[in-house]
């Protein structure tokens, strides 16, 4: 099974969204995130990176 952690960086500053990702929707502006126990996470932005080798997405937000 390959789940990934989900980092979203905001102003050059990085930090964990999700573990445990294995879902991924992109969504008109947002990504919908769902871990391997359902929960899931909505965050407005888009991939900016994936790193299927070592179970990394970073995710590039709009400032608040």
């Amino acid at each position: 099974m390959c789940l990934a952690t989900v980092y979203k960086t905001v102003k050059d500053t990085e930090e964990v969204v999700l573990k445990n990702v294995s879902k991924i929707y992109v969504e008109d502006g947002s990504v919908r995130l769902v871990d391997i126990m359902g929960a899931e996470t909505v965050v407005e932005g888009s991939i900016s990176f994936v790193d299927l080798a070592n179970s990394i997405v970073k995710l590039s937000c709009p400032a608040v």
